[in-house]
């Protein structure tokens, strides 16, 4: 594998994990997939804003002052939400059927990817992976008045580390521990990581545990750091695969890191997508689900990015960070740069300009 072809995929997969979260964010938690065609006739197979109406949303149930669910703070309290972190949308929490990402045009994306742009910037900026500047620069990010980014909504664990931070906890032990600390959202930020890593000829084991230890600063869970060792093993597999070599028995292996999942299985007899995602297993965020999800996707799809993607999203659920990790696998396996999605982005350009910054590295 020649370095040429390397940056190739890996500019592949962090092209198709930004596009992939975009393409689900006007659909992010629609848990019914008919709710999806009702919105969108004909499913989601481009960019498209956000709607009004929600019908699966529970943001009004999720709490502002930390991670989780629970009882709003009342006006006269400092929140979490509007008064550390989302300064200017506090007003659109509470609200039944609010859309978590009220207001986004087409192509924007969520919060978590723009989490993926700041770990970019970040390596970019210091010329190598550094923890305590992360963490300098997504409190930064996070806490700014003028707001760094357009999403009204901000996961658990956003929520959880910063009622940590105002607590007085130093910023490496800021990691809350909620109901859904083992969700897919946590390795978004860890693909552009373990991208560097390798890419800096790390081997794989070593870049499993700096990619462990990043986790564990949103998401310190032992059992999505078992899966995190296995997404970045696959991204090494990938990144390294002669171009004869068939990616399936690859993205089979991984799927080891849930016991009992069987991709080739699901992907031979399973009678559709939506038999696989929503019934043998949630479409929910939780990764003992999320995981064989998006592997199963990206072995059925694969090497078509934006059909896997678009796959993906009308299947619903928690597809926008799925989506994310979806798209950088796909990305790695297609890795010919002919995302047509990829060009619908409102920030293409500058994502573009952030990843070849990041890759000349």
């Amino acid at each position: 594998m020649t370095t040429e072809q390397s940056q190739a995929r890996a500019k592949a997969a962090l092209q198709s994990l930004f596009t992939g979260d975009a393409l689900s964010m006007p659909v992010h938690w629609f848990y019914n997939p008919l709710d999806i065609q009702r919105a969108f006739p004909g499913g989601v197979t481009k960019m498209q804003a956000a709607p009004a109406h929600h019908p699966s949303s529970i943001m009004s149930l999720h709490s502002t002052n930390a991670g989780g669910r629970g009882q709003q703070g009342s006006s006269d309290d400092q929140e979490i939400v509007g008064d550390v972190i989302l300064k200017d949308k506090r007003k659109f929490w509470g609200i039944a059927n609010q859309h978590y990402h009220q207001g986004m045009p087409a192509g924007e994306n969520t919060l978590n990817a723009w989490c993926a742009r700041l770990t970019m910037r970040c390596i970019s900026e210091h010329g190598t992976y550094d923890r305590d500047h992360f963490l300098e620069s997504y409190i930064s990010f996070m806490t700014a008045d003028t707001p760094q980014h357009p999403d009204t909504y901000a996961e658990s664990y956003h929520r959880g580390f910063f009622a940590n931070l105002q607590a007085g906890k130093p910023a490496h032990k800021c990691g809350a521990i909620t109901h859904d600390t083992p969700s897919i959202g946590g390795l978004v930020t860890i693909v552009p990581l373990a991208l560097h890593l390798l890419l800096k000829n790390a081997d794989y084991q070593n870049a499993q545990e700096i990619c462990r230890q990043h986790l564990f600063l949103t998401h310190p869970d032992e059992s999505l750091a078992r899966v995190c060792d296995s997404l970045v093993k696959l991204i090494a597999a990938l990144l390294s695969r002669s171009s004869d070599q068939d990616p399936l028995p690859l993205l089979s292996a991984a799927g080891k890191a849930i016991p009992k999942t069987d991709i080739n299985n699901l992907v031979k007899k399973a009678p559709s997508d939506l038999h696989v995602i929503g019934r043998l297993y949630s479409s929910a965020c939780y990764i003992t689900d999320s995981w064989p999800c998006m592997l199963y996707l990206a072995a059925k799809y694969q090497p078509d990015t934006d059909a896997a993607l678009i796959a993906n999203t009308n299947a619903g659920g928690e597809n926008a960070h799925r989506g994310a990790v979806l798209g950088s696998v796909v990305g790695l396996i297609q890795a010919d740069g002919n995302n047509e999605l990829f060009a619908q982005l409102k920030h293409k350009d500058a994502i573009d300009s952030e990843i070849s910054q990041f890759l000349s590295l």
